[in-house]
C-alpha cells in the first residue's frame, strides 16, 4: 500500500480541529447539534460530512460534471471550488487544483487506513470534504479530492 506524506499548507484563518470537535474561527460559523445535521442532510451527506465517510469511486454526484459553475459545501452552502479549477484525475471523485480561497478550507491530519493524509474540511461548518494530495497538475501540484455528495453544484447562471 502506498503511503502519502502529509501535505502541509496554510489555511488563511488558521482553523483547527479540536479534540471535542471542529472549532471555526469564522464569525459566520455554522454550529448545529447532531440531530439538527441528521434532519437537514440526506443519510449519505450525513455519513460523509459529519461522520467522515467516503463514497465509492465513480458513484457520487459531480465526479464527471463538466458544466461551468461553483461547488459549495453541502452542509452550509459556503462556496469552496470553481469548475475552472476542476480536472479529470481518473480517481472517480471530483478533483480540483485549488479552492476558490484558502480561507474556505481547514485541514487536519488523517492517519486512518494505514496511511498519513491531509483531510480537508469546510472552514465554516467543519464538514468532511475529502483529502488533498501532492500529485495534482500545474499550477498548484495539488489534488483536492472531494466527495461529490459533500458538495452542492451551482451552475454558472446561478453563481454569484
Amino acid at each position: 500500500m502506498k503511503h502519502w506524506m502529509t501535505v502541509v499548507f496554510a489555511m488563511g484563518c488558521g482553523a483547527s480541529v479540536a479534540a471535542d470537535g471542529f472549532e471555526s474561527p469564522r464569525a459566520d460559523a455554522v454550529k448545529k447539534t447532531d440531530a439538527e445535521w441528521q434532519k437537514q442532510l440526506t443519510a449519505e451527506q450525513y455519513r460523509i460530512l459529519r461522520k467522515k465517510g467516503t463514497e465509492r469511486a465513480f458513484t457520487g454526484q459531480y465526479w464527471d460534471n463538466t458544466k461551468a459553475g461553483l461547488y459549495a459545501c453541502g452542509g452550509c452552502g459556503l462556496v469552496l471550488f470553481s469548475s475552472k479549477d476542476k480536472f479529470k484525475s481518473g480517481t472517480g471523485w471530483p478533483s480540483f487544483t485549488r479552492p476558490v480561497d484558502s480561507a474556505v478550507l481547514a485541514d487536519a491530519e488523517d492517519n486512518s487506513l494505514f496511511m498519513s493524509r491531509t483531510e480537508i474540511l469546510c472552514n465554516r461548518c467543519g464538514g468532511h470534504l475529502g483529502h488533498v494530495f501532492p500529485d495534482g497538475p500545474p499550477p498548484t501540484g495539488q489534488r483536492f479530492c472531494v466527495n461529490g455528495n459533500a458538495l452542492e453544484f451551482q451552475p454558472k447562471a446561478a453563481a454569484k
